[in-house]
C-alpha cells in the first residue's frame, strides 16, 4: 500500500517557475474551495466549489473549449458576457442539473432581489466507479461544500467531483497547483507579484507521461472521459487575455499524455479577481509558462494523490504506482 503524495514529493519538478506558498488555486488571493465526498453503496462522486471573493458583483473571466462533449452549465453566458456572476462548481455529468439547482437555491437566499442569475456547474462522467443514474447529490451536499470554501490547501485525489474518475489508465480525481509570477502593469508602476492558480478534475485518457516520459497502463474502459480546468489569476487581465490563458489550459492536457478523445468534453473556465484590466498582450509570455506549468503539475498532483478505488459493479481503478514516477524524475 502506498500513501497519496503530491508529485514535488516523489522528486517531480515541473517546469521553472516558483510555486506559490500552498502550491494551489487557493493561493490566488480571495479564492477559496470547498468539497463534498460521497462514498460507499456503489456510490463514489461529489462536488468541487472555487469561490473567489468578489463574485456577486461580477468577475471578468472567460471559457475555452477543446471538446464540447459535456454539460458545462452557464457556458454560452459567461462566454458571450465575459464574466462569472457565481461561484464555480464540478460535479459528476447527472448530478450537474441537481447541483446548478441547489447552486441556484443558495444564490437566492443570499440576493432576494435577483431574478436573472447565471450559475456555472461543470462535469465530468465518474460512472465507472459510482452509480451515476442514482444523482445522490442534495441541495445539503451543494451548500456544504460552498459554506465550508476555504484558502487552505485544497484536498486531492479522490475527493470531491474528483472521488470517481480516473485518468490515464489510472484512479485520479482533483488536482491543483500554483506559479508566482513577476509582471509589470501597463502604467508602468514597477513590477508585482502575481498569481496563476489551476484546480483540475481529472477524467480523460491518453497515455500517462510523466516529465516527457511515458509511464503506460492498461486502458480503463470508461465512457465519457473529459477534463475540467479553472484557472484562478490575480493578474489584471480582460476577457479577451483570459480566454487565450484558458486555451492554453486545454494545450497543457497534452504534456501529461491526453490524447484528447472524441468523447472527451474538455473545458477550461479562467478568471481574475482584479476588476480592472491594464495588462499588456506583449507581456503575457510568464502568464501562459505559469499557466502550462500549473495545469501539467495540477493534472499530475490528481494521480498520485489518488488511491485504488473499487465501486459501482465492482470495477476497480488502480493508482498510479508511485515508483513508476519516482524512478522516472531521476533518468
Amino acid at each position: 500500500m502506498q500513501s497519496p503524495r503530491r508529485v514535488r514529493e516523489l522528486g517531480v519538478v515541473v517546469g521553472t517557475l516558483p510555486t506559490g506558498p500552498l502550491n494551489a488555486i487557493t493561493d490566488v488571493p480571495g479564492v477559496r474551495v470547498g468539497q463534498t465526498t460521497i462514498t460507499g453503496d456503489g456510490l463514489n462522486t461529489g462536488v468541487t466549489a472555487v469561490v473567489p471573493d468578489g463574485w456577486a458583483e461580477t468577475l471578468p473571466a472567460a471559457i475555452a473549449v477543446g471538446n464540447g462533449y459535456g454539460k458545462l452549465v452557464g457556458s454560452t453566458q459567461l462566454d458571450e458576457l465575459g464574466v462569472i456572476e457565481t461561484p464555480i462548481l464540478l460535479t459528476g455529468t447527472l448530478s450537474t442539473f441537481r447541483v446548478a439547482d441547489a447552486l441556484l437555491t443558495w444564490l437566492l437566499d443570499r440576493d432576494p432581489r435577483a431574478t436573472s442569475l447565471n450559475p456555472i456547474v461543470g462535469e465530468t462522467n465518474d460512472g465507472y466507479l459510482s452509480d451515476i443514474r442514482r444523482r445522490p447529490l442534495t441541495p445539503l451536499h451543494v451548500h456544504t461544500a460552498l459554506d465550508t470554501a476555504s484558502r487552505e490547501l485544497p484536498a486531492e485525489g479522490c475527493v470531491g467531483a474528483g472521488t470517481g474518475t480516473c485518468a490515464l489508465g489510472f484512479k485520479a480525481g482533483i488536482g491543483t497547483a500554483s506559479r508566482s509570477v513577476l509582471a509589470e502593469p501597463a502604467h508602468g508602476a514597477g513590477s508585482a507579484e502575481h498569481t496563476v492558480g489551476v484546480l483540475v478534475q481529472a477524467n480523460f485518457s491518453g497515455l500517462l507521461t510523466v516529465l516527457g516520459r511515458p509511464v503506460p497502463a492498461r486502458p480503463i474502459d470508461a465512457d465519457g472521459n473529459s477534463c475540467m480546468i479553472v484557472v484562478a489569476t490575480d493578474l489584471p487581465l480582460d476577457s479577451r487575455q483570459l480566454g487565450r490563458l484558458a486555451r492554453r489550459a486545454i494545450f497543457a492536457m497534452g504534456r501529461v499524455g491526453s490524447d484528447y478523445a472524441p468523447g472527451s468534453g474538455d473545458y477550461a473556465i479562467a478568471f481574475t479577481t482584479a476588476r480592472t484590466p491594464n495588462f499588456p498582450d506583449r507581456d503575457l509570455r510568464p502568464p501562459f509558462q505559469a499557466l502550462t506549468e500549473s495545469v501539467e503539475e495540477a493534472l499530475l498532483n490528481s494521480l498520485t494523490m489518488a488511491h485504488t478505488t473499487t465501486g459501482h459493479q465492482t470495477r476497480t481503478a488502480h493508482a498510479v504506482p508511485h515508483d513508476r514516477i519516482a524512478n522516472l524524475s531521476h533518468l
